[in-house]
């Protein structure tokens, strides 16, 4: 529900500190929104469109942001806070975040790319009715052959993304 100002009744904006509805500390307003009761601490306000908790402070955060600098520390520069694979995109607990560089955030990320068609990450059927596999990393495509069998072509990718990815939680969970 929009916040009032006690007098006139107009809507406040994000961020207004006027007297009607500053009662609470920062924290406190951070606090009442995440749910600790299960192992993620997850985010249960608005969320943006790729999942992501939003947090107004004196300027709009992102809720795992946020709270990992105050609980942790600043975010080096040139780093992003990955999620580990297991945790939802709205999970704050710091525990759960790690600093990486954007390559690393991009090993670890799950699934397939929207127009992949097999729903398997790094394999695509080909014309001919085979799977291709192949694996990008450091902007170098490695080709690893077309298989007849989709489950084959998806093994051979993840261990190819095994022996040159160093944060691909998702394929190590399959060892």
């Amino acid at each position: 529900m929009p916040l009032l100002h006690q007098m006139g009744g107009r809507f406040c904006v994000p961020g207004c500190t006027c007297a009607c509805h500053n009662r609470f500390s920062v924290e406190e307003r951070f606090w009442a929104k995440v749910d600790k009761s299960g192992d993620c601490w997850l985010w249960t306000a608005g969320l943006d469109g790729k999942g992501y908790g939003l947090f107004w402070d004196t300027k709009q955060y992102r809720a795992h942001r946020w709270c990992y600098e105050r609980l942790v520390g600043p975010i080096p520069n040139e780093m992003q806070l990955d999620h580990r694979h297991t945790c939802p995109k709205r999970c704050v607990k710091p525990e759960h975040l790690r600093p990486v560089t954007n390559k690393q955030n991009k090993e670890n990320s799950v699934g397939a790319y929207a127009r992949n068609g097999t729903g398997i990450r790094g394999v695509t059927l080909r014309y001919n009715g085979t799977y291709q596999a192949e694996v990008t990393h450091n902007n170098v495509r490695y080709y690893l052959g077309s298989f007849a069998d989709i489950g084959e072509a998806e093994r051979v990718t993840i261990a190819k993304r095994l022996e040159l990815f160093t944060h691909n939680d998702a394929d190590r969970l399959l060892l």
